[in-house]
């Protein structure tokens, strides 16, 4: 359970303050893109995404978009964003996350991965020693190849909520916040 368990938890990356991630000297914002950002049907970035994207750089954050989606699906929607992407990156695997990390010639600390899913996005997170945020998924459907996670994360998520080991990023206590 211990690779599922996240930072911090949110109800979606839009309720997250943008103080929040400064208090933490996040330099880069590994973001996942379906459920997370958008919808998985959504092709261009809403404007609630293109605000994040220009509030995060008014913080000196950088956005980067982080899916396991394909290229066309995952360039598009990036580009029209104005955003650096990975697509494929083999979550829930470390090794594409590392790789990224190294290319940006930054420090762990300096990274920290939000996205939808524990399996996924959180379990890749905690294997490549980031700090993550577990958001809600924004909207009920999801891909085919997402629905067989979401059996095994409903399982998952209700024991760590029993546990009382979701943090709601609002009430961790950081000394610039």
């Amino acid at each position: 359970m211990k690779k599922y368990i996240p930072y911090a938890h949110a109800k979606n990356i839009y309720e997250i303050d943008i103080c929040f991630f400064v208090s933490l000297h996040i330099k880069y914002l590994l973001v996942d893109l379906d459920n997370t950002l958008d919808s998985y049907k959504t092709l261009v970035p809403s404007d609630r995404a293109i605000h994040l994207k220009n509030e995060l750089l008014k913080s000196n954050i950088e956005m980067i978009i982080v899916s396991n989606n394909t290229g066309k699906r995952v360039s598009t929607y990036a580009n029209k964003l104005g955003v650096k992407y990975v697509n494929s990156i083999g979550k829930p695997f470390a090794r594409g996350i590392n790789k990224l990390i190294k290319q940006l010639n930054v420090d762990k600390n300096e990274v920290m991965l939000v996205g939808d899913q524990l399996m996924t996005d959180i379990a890749a997170a905690n294997r490549a020693k980031i700090k993550s945020i577990y958001v809600e998924k924004l909207v009920k459907e999801d891909q085919i190849t997402t629905r067989f996670n979401r059996m095994f994360e409903r399982i998952v998520k209700r024991r760590l909520q029993k546990n009382k080991l979701f943090k709601e990023w609002g009430e961790l206590n950081h000394a610039n916040y």
